[in-house]
């Protein structure tokens, strides 16, 4: 198969193996979470399977020299692990996905990134985060999550949401359902969209003291946790929500091939565009290389390119650092760069590693747990025919 990097330059086995030392003992430690290894059967096959499934996908990246493919392999099955094992263990926990008053009111809400830009404003006002969770001592608090963040966006930028985010890799899986694109052109103004939904729910929640996207817009409520519907009012936010997520999720992405969730309406995606300004990590176009064959605009999943940005050699603030323009140009037009160093004429690759190296640390260490608790999980179905 031949990839990215022309089959005659392609590292050796024993390169890419010696390659991929660092990431195979570093994953091995997130995957066990420092622990000893499982002793128990079931465990011990989730974790050697999900060891050598994550590994294979870096091994891949690097001997073929292809970003996107493998990466959405991984970053779709971590979205669908991800759903697998947060439901069953609300049905474990609570016996369904509604959240009572009362386990608002004891904090017992996972703390969720989306509504992060929406808590800082009252934070700063009130001093309290206006969310139902807990600071510390949670597997989800909102102190772990901010550390997440902040951490994920130094090293990332924009990249969190094709890197990190599990709610990103549900609409990737479903953009990829079909080959080709029912909707082949989509009126770039939407791309606006996204700024004026976070607008509207800063200055929202900033008001109410309440987070507004929870309690309004969130899509992804339907795959998670919602309000237990005792009201109108919550029955008409649970309409609301699983119809965002049917239109937004499933069947936009599916029709255009394109993140539409993500890119044209993810008041998150809009503000994480933000911290591409300081990450150091970019995505370069050389124009004098680019023979305007278009593949890179029509195949980006977040409308990040186009004849412009291609003239200026570089992509929108709103790149997610994908790769899939980078697997898509033949010419190495396009290519990983670091921010104020010269261009590594003939050597892409070496800016490509910097970046994946930690951008796959992060993806594999989010997926890891969730992949290692649904095989588990399936493993359980298969044994004693209950997943619980």
């Amino acid at each position: 198969m031949a990839g990215i990097i022309p089959a005659s330059q392609q590292p050796g086995i024993l390169k890419t193996l010696l390659l991929c030392l660092p990431m195979i003992f570093i994953t091995q430690m997130m995957l066990s979470a420092g622990k000893p290894l499982p002793t128990e059967p079931a465990g011990i096959v989730s974790f050697a399977v999900t060891f050598i499934f994550v590994n294979s996908i870096f091994f891949l990246m690097i001997r073929t020299g292809k970003t996107d493919r493998w990466r959405s392999i991984l970053f779709v099955t971590y979205s669908v692990c991800f759903v697998l094992s947060f439901i069953t263990n609300l049905f474990e926990v609570r016996g369904s996905m509604a959240i009572s008053q009362a386990n608002m009111i004891e904090g017992l809400t996972p703390f969720c990134h989306m509504v992060i830009p929406v808590t800082l404003i009252p934070a700063a006002l009130t001093r309290t985060i206006i969310f139902p969770g807990t600071i510390i001592g949670t597997w989800a608090s909102i102190a772990t999550m901010f550390v997440l963040w902040i951490g994920s966006s130094l090293a990332l930028g924009r990249g969190f949401c094709s890197w990190f985010c599990f709610f990103g890799g549900m609409d990737e899986g479903f953009s990829r359902l079909f080959k080709k694109a029912r909707i082949k052109k989509v009126n770039p103004r939407w791309t606006y969209l996204p700024y004026a939904v976070l607008l509207l729910i800063v200055l929202a929640s900033a008001v109410t003291l309440a987070p507004f996207y929870c309690e309004w817009l969130c899509p992804f409520k339907t795959v998670t946790e919602f309000a237990e519907i005792t009201s109108l009012k919550i029955f008409i936010q649970t309409i609301i929500f699983v119809s965002l997520f049917i239109a937004l999720v499933m069947v936009l992405p599916a029709l255009t091939r394109r993140r539409t969730q993500c890119s044209l309406f993810c008041p998150f995606g809009a503000f994480q565009s933000l911290t591409n300004k300081i990450n150091v990590f970019e995505i370069r176009v050389e124009p004098d290389k680019c023979i305007q064959c278009k593949k890179c605009i029509a195949t980006c999943p977040s409308f990040s390119i186009n004849e412009e940005t291609i003239a200026k050699g570089k992509t929108a603030m709103t790149c997610m650092k994908c790769g899939k323009c980078v697997d898509a140009c033949k010419q190495q037009a396009i290519f990983y760069h670091i921010k104020g160093a010269p261009l590594a004429h003939g050597k892409p690759e070496i800016y490509r590693r910097l970046f994946i190296y930690p951008a796959f640390l992060f993806l594999a260490t989010m997926s890891g747990g969730y992949v290692q608790d649904a095989i588990l999980k399936i493993i359980k179905l298969i044994a004693t025919g209950s997943i619980f």
